[in-house]
């Protein structure tokens, strides 16, 4: 128990995360397709029941119409062809009960959905192969049915349209775009994960084929960093004779002037940034990274760059396709002026390899353990000798000619520790180890014990001496040039200074906020840089103390937000921080401690700030004094979007509970009354967005749901989203819609896009997907495969991005990268999004288009239909009444949902 007790007090995270890379990042993968896959699972699940409980209310009203309405009542020359039409429509459903020959498509390539279809004879021989068939056990079966004088000629005049054969539309799965003009309108549909998506093509495009995508003219330039990663990786801040810090986060290296305030990047590597090295001549630096896997799931491989910090350019890239996983340690020689480097590899053995600097070619290898290593060097007089420490070992590595020889440091009498941090060596020549145990140890050689060991003992590393140095682990050790020696200190958080002979000479504490010490750089002597495990690089010395100059996340974050009128930007997430930056002076105004947040939203006015938590819970924070000046509950699922109306009059809070919640919004953003609640979603809300006016929101769900809600009349759904195709928007963040259907990758499983943000000018959209890239996008995007600027720096999946109120900046937030970017938006002209969508449809020669004829089923004005829908393949049907059946996306207004009172019903026909 003591033991167990003991390994629980050290830093385990990053050794255990050494050593097993690659089952962890293979459960990653595993688990968030598991994610996606219960998500689909539920939503299915909840459609299903949605539409079990419609048949069960509907039940009792079909069986009376039955008993009123028999299914032969010929009375009339009329009602005799009226039969025969029902005789011709049960004999092709007779056809249509053939099973399906195809599974459906899983793309993502949209179709346009023109009118009803008018060709009988191929559209008969098309549905014998590709309904699904009717059964009055797997089939639902709803009559509507409006009186209307002219409704005869409506269905004569529905024959003349352009139709869509059903043949077409299993074939255009998996095809371009087809396009058939009609004078009733034109609809897109998009599946995703076979999901029809159904958006309504704006009045002012009349010419969709002859829209053109290009990529936009503006253009992203990094212009800085957030964050330092010192949560799980060692010796990682040097500093350099230019007045710069070097350091890592994500897949860049920031050298960082900490005088100027001024930061420069190296962007040449992948995928995420694992080590680093400085070498002899202070110039050239040595990074290397791990593999990391591309969009299709295959592995990237690692390798080792170096490269000159003062033109930033790379010299030698070291080992790609020789390192697995990636590269956990690297170091130069000394004695030999730095002409090779030392490498250690996160495969099973560990694989340490030399190489030549200038040749790029390897010069030795050999399998070092299957323990995790932590550290590697070469022995600053010898360059024939190289040590390697990690989980309870130090090893002492000779190279001669090609081959390296190994002798294991034996610990003897004194407790061998369950990790060995870190190691310097001494003016002396003597190597000094840091443990888990907090001690400092002293190697030295010693003669071969001959009685012990017999004739033949060759010399052995033992330890000589046994320092206390710091409660817990001794994370890094440093040595100054006058012999004196740095520890700095896990559990304890203290920094000590040794003199040559190890007696303590001074020693600090840095603030709990902080962490412990991960890594320390010396600058002059008596100032220090020290990296933390809380992912802050602080500057200071032992007599004045120590403070950030570069702090960040240390765990995944979601919640992004800009201010409305100053340059000021909110971030949150699971490590319970709530912080607030500044993105002209590039630092961290503020950071306070609340419950994981994941969604952020600023009032219109700019004095408060709402902040969405895991729990259902969400506040609102003052500005200037952090204060929570009001806070509520919704439901006990996670938020994921707060969104303020842009007058500020209402604020809209999207939940894991598949609801979004309304608030009537008071005293310049300090007084909250629940306003109503958007009930209509089947799967989690996602994303959503205000009309220009306030009035409408628009909103994304779990499973690929684009819904439209009338705010002002009570938190109506619109059942007619034709209605809501000319709607403008005052932000757009949903990443299913018109004018963003082009983001989207053919094949994406709808989780590859985490976030979009249009520019304010509504020239751009920026898009974050999963693959750590961001996006930029001409505004609007409708069609697909549009062209885009593509840009690499996170390490992880782009969690968020935003532009600041005046479309200056871009930032991107990465989420287990815990990394910051800040983009600086260069170019652009001048005009928006609707001249440019006006000088494509000039050229068309109308300029309205009516609702399509299938949105008018229900109404005052519709014509005599009978409907019914099948629950398989989540494909609905319906039979009209010049006896064709057209296929339907399950978005259409031919709702489910609706209401039985509004529904006029008078004959049923059943179909087996």
């Amino acid at each position: 128990l003591t033991g167990f007790s003991q390994f629980c007090t050290i830093n385990v995270s990053a050794d255990s995360s050494a050593e097993f890379p690659d089952r962890v990042s293979l459960m990653e993968v595993r688990l968030q397709a598991q994610e996606d896959e219960i998500t689909l699972l539920k939503s299915s699940l909840a459609d299903a029941l949605r539409r079990i409980r419609l048949h069960d209310q509907l039940l009792p009203i079909l069986k009376q119409q039955l008993i009123r309405s028999p299914f032969s009542p010929p009375r009339s020359e009329a009602s005799r062809g009226r039969t025969s039409r029902m005789e011709a429509a049960h004999q092709r459903s007779q056809a249509l009960a053939q099973p399906q020959s195809e599974p459906q498509s899983r793309t993502s390539s949209p179709v346009l959905v023109p009118c009803p279809p008018s060709r009988k004879e191929r559209r008969n021989n098309c549905a014998l192969s590709h309904h699904p068939p009717f059964h009055p056990f797997n089939t639902i079966f709803i009559i509507i049915f409006s009186v209307a004088s002219n409704c005869m000629a409506l269905m004569n005049e529905s024959k003349s349209c352009s139709n869509f054969d059903l043949c077409d539309w299993k074939s255009h799965l998996c095809c371009k775009p087809l396009i058939k003009p009609s004078a009733s309108g034109q609809s897109i549909k998009m599946f995703i994960r076979g999901r029809p998506i159904t958006m309504y093509i704006p009045s002012n495009i009349q010419n969709y084929e002859d829209l053109k995508m290009e990529p936009p003219s503006e253009r992203l330039e990094l212009d800085w960093v957030y964050g330092y990663r010192g949560r799980d990786c060692r010796a990682n801040l040097y500093f350099l004779p230019s007045g710069e810090a070097v350091y890592f986060i994500a897949c860049v290296v920031v050298l960082y002037h900490i005088n100027n305030r001024t930061q420069r990047h190296y962007r040449k590597h992948t995928d995420c940034v694992r080590c680093l090295t400085l070498h002899p001549d202070k110039v050239r630096v040595a990074s290397g990274q791990t593999a990391g896997v591309d969009k299709d799931g295959k592995p990237l491989q690692p390798c080792v760059h170096i490269w000159d910090s003062t033109t930033l350019v790379t010299l030698q890239q070291i080992g790609l396709g020789t390192f697995q996983r990636g590269v956990a340690s690297v170091a130069f020689s000394v004695a030999d002026s730095g002409a090779f480097l030392c490498v250690i590899d996160d495969s099973n053995e560990h694989m340490l390899s030399v190489w030549d600097c200038n040749k790029g070619t390897k010069h030795a290898e050999v399998k070092s353990t299957n323990e995790a290593v932590f550290a590697v060097d070469f022995n600053p007089s010898d360059s024939t000798n190289i040590i390697t420490c990690g989980k309870s070992h130090v090893y002492f590595w000779t190279l001669n000619t090609g081959q390296f020889t190994k002798k294991q440091g034996i610990f003897g009498k004194y407790k061998k520790p369950k990790f060995i941090q870190c190691f310097v060596f001494s003016l002396t020549g003597d190597v000094l180890t840091g443990d888990s145990e907090g001690n400092i140890l002293t190697w030295g050689k010693s003669a071969a014990d001959v009685k012990t060991l017999g004739k033949g003992a060759k010399e052995t590393f033992q330890i000589m001496r046994q320092t206390r140095a710091h409660e817990g682990s001794v994370f890094t050790l440093c040595t100054l040039q006058g012999g004196g020696l740095l520890s700095g200190g896990g559990k304890d958080r203290k920094i000590i200074r040794w003199s040559a002979d190890l007696a303590p000479e001074r020693e600090c504490e840095i603030p709990e906020k902080y962490g412990a010490v991960r890594t320390i750089a010396d600058v002059d002597g008596e100032e220090l840089l020290v990296g933390t495990t809380r992912n802050a690089v602080l500057r200071g010395t032992f007599s004045d103390g120590f403070v950030a100059i570069v702090q960040g996340h240390v765990d995944e974050m979601w919640g992004l937000a800009t201010h409305p009128s100053q340059n000021i930007f909110l971030t949150c997430g699971h490590d319970r921080q709530v912080c607030l930056w500044n993105t002209e002076e590039h630092k961290l105004d503020w950071c306070i401690t609340l419950e994981y947040g994941l969604c952020a939203g600023f009032c219109p006015n700019g004095s408060v700030v709402s902040v969405g938590l895991s729990t259902g819970r969400w506040m609102v924070l003052d500005l200037l004094t952090r204060e929570v000046v009001s806070e509520s509950t919704d439901g006990n699922e996670q938020l994921s979007v707060m969104r303020y109306s842009p007058d500020g009059s209402f604020l809209a809070v999207g939940s894991h509970d598949n609801f979004i919640y309304i608030y009537n919004v008071t005293e310049s953003g300090r007084r909250y009354t629940r306003f109503g609640k958007c009930n209509g979603h089947s799967s989690f809300i996602t994303h959503l967005d205000w009309s220009k006016d306030g009035k409408y929101i628009m909103s994304n769900s779990g499973d690929y749901e684009i819904l439209y809600w009338d705010i002002a009349a009570g938190c109506k759904l619109l059942r007619n989203r034709y209605e809501s195709k000319d709607r403008e928007w005052a932000s757009y963040t949903c990443v299913l819609g018109f004018h963003v259907m082009g983001v989207w990758l053919e094949g994406s499983d709808g989780t590859d896009i985490n976030a979009l943000c249009r520019s304010h000018s509504e020239r751009v959209v920026a898009v974050a997907d999963d693959f750590c890239k961001v996006h930029l996008f001409q505004y609007p995007c409708p069609k697909p495969k549009a062209p885009s600027h593509k840009y690499d720096g996170h390490g992880s999946h782009v969690t968020n991005v935003c532009f600041t109120h005046s479309d200056s900046h871009l930032l991107s937030m990465g989420g287990k990268d815990t990394c910051i970017l800040q983009w600086r938006v260069m170019g652009g002209g001048s005009g928006d999004s609707r001249e440019r969508l006006g000088s494509v449809s000039a050229s068309s020669t109308s300029t309205n288009s009516p609702e399509p004829a299938t949105m008018s089923l229900v109404g005052s004005a519709a014509p005599w239909v009978v409907c019914c829908a099948a629950v398989e393949g989540m494909v609905p049907y319906y039979m009209s009444q010049n006896r064709t059946c057209h296929i339907e996306p399950l978005e259409a207004q031919l709702d489910l949902g609706l209401p039985v009172q509004l529904m006029k019903l008078v004959d049923v026909y059943f179909f087996s």
